[in-house]
């Protein structure tokens, strides 16, 4: 069956305030979290579009959008003789809409009469801060094959990580018949639902929610106009069962959902693995972001083992393992960094600037010598002496300052901040 991606727009939801996610969205939004060394998380739902031929796409933001929104311009430029765009809609108040968006549902809400200027048949919701690659067609056909009036991708999930998701009941026919929001464990045999025998093996029995929805342009339309539901999840699905033909497509492929330092953390450094669950070296599924014309990553003495080296970078590290290295990143002669995922700089120091930081006592933007990094997340533009020591572990309590955050074990150095020489956190 051939869709008419024309007849497609995909709505991107570029999620809250990202308070799960702080201090990386303390200066930006979720979706401009920079992810994989040189993307950021917006990148990912675009590219599963682009890659599925679709071609019309908005992305709803209302906190800290500035960097987000220059990203989506430098990035996504289609020809002037094209109908394609990746157009940014910000929260707005107006005469009819006087507060910022209410939750998911209300952010689709209030943008209407934007989705409405377009011919679609089909709107395709998205979050904004999943990892994944799925091939939208196969969904699209299922959902106009099975004629539904609203498709849910599922996930298969054990009964360890069932009471974390919004669990779906389908039959035989593969039509989502009951809806849970994260139930107790207590109830979990009752929600059982047909999965392929490879799942069933893994003991993945139960259907999750992914946020990944399809609706028919009406029903959309007719849904969004009780302004007292103002979320999809919580409140539009659970009131659409047993009303209309809800679909359950299955996807068995890797998905994880970024909702906070934990699994933000262990998504990058799971992309150093011999063969990472998400795929950055496929043909079929690029992944796109912003060119940008920077040199070679240059390496001085230094053992690079199972990492990711962006490029751009300085780097006279003495080791390097398992760990993600961020564009134009700087790391001086002696350090070791492990399990790390560094963000690297948005700009280069010129020798006349690093001379004159040198004279005034002050420390280079990058990585000093002589450190040790451990379970560290580095954000973008920190300056970090000489023979400072961080070891990130389940031994350190959570704890923030005006320099760094600690979250599960993990040390986030914030964007910006200056680490003195032999500073530690141990």
């Amino acid at each position: 069956m051939k869709v008419n991606k024309k007849g497609v727009v995909a709505i991107i939801l570029g999620g809250g305030q990202g308070s799960r996610l702080y201090p990386l969205t303390e200066t930006r939004s979720k979706p401009a979290v920079p992810i994989g060394g040189k993307y950021r998380l917006v990148d990912i739902p675009i590219s599963n579009c682009i890659n599925s031929d679709i071609f019309k796409i908005f992305v709803l933001t209302q906190f800290n959008s500035a960097s987000l929104n220059a990203h989506i311009k430098n990035t996504f430029n289609f020809s002037i003789f094209s109908q394609s765009f990746v157009d940014i809609l910000a929260a707005e108040q107006t005469p009819d809409n006087p507060t910022w968006f209410q939750g998911t549902a209300d952010a689709v809400r209030q943008c209407m009469s934007h989705f409405l200027k377009h011919d679609f048949e089909y709107a395709l919701i998205l979050s904004g801060d999943q990892l994944y690659q799925m091939d939208f067609n196969e969904m699209l056909e299922a959902h106009i094959k099975a004629d539904a009036a609203i498709s849910i991708a599922t996930l298969p999930v054990n009964a360890k990580d069932a009471p974390e998701f919004g669990i779906l009941k389908t039959n035989h026919e593969s039509f989502i018949e009951a809806f849970i929001e994260k139930p107790n464990a207590s109830l979990l045999p009752e929600w059982e639902s047909e999965v392929s025998e490879q799942m069933q093996e893994k003991g993945k029995k139960y259907l999750a929610s992914m946020g990944i929805y399809i609706f028919n342009r009406q029903l959309l339309e007719d849904l969004m106009a009780d302004p007292e539901t103002k979320d999809f999840g919580k409140e539009i699905i659970p009131q659409a069962v047993g009303k209309h033909k809800i679909l359950s497509y299955q996807y068995e492929g890797y998905w994880t959902d970024i909702g906070n330092i934990d699994s933000f953390f262990e998504a990058n450094i799971g992309l150093t693995a011999d063969i990472p669950e998400f795929n950055l070296f496929d043909d079929e599924n690029k992944i796109f972001t912003r060119p940008r014309l920077l040199p070679p990553s240059k390496f001085r003495n230094s053992n690079i083992n199972q990492s990711l080296i962006s490029e751009g970078c300085i780097i006279n590290a003495n080791e390097i393992k398992n760990s993600v290295i961020g564009i134009r990143s700087r790391i001086g002669d002696g350090t070791v960094i492990q399990h790390s995922y560094v963000m690297g700089n948005d700009f280069y120091q010129d020798i006349d600037e690093m001379n004159k930081d040198t004279a005034n006592n002050k420390i280079h933007v990058g990585i000093g010598e002589n450190c040790y990094i451990k379970n560290a997340l580095v954000d973008k533009n920190v300056r970090i002496g000489n023979n400072v020591h961080i070891n990130g572990g389940k031994h350190l309590e959570n704890f923030t300052n005006e320099l760094y955050s600690i979250k599960d074990g993990i040390v986030v150095i914030k964007k910006g901040a200056i680490l003195p020489d032999n500073f530690r956190i141990d």
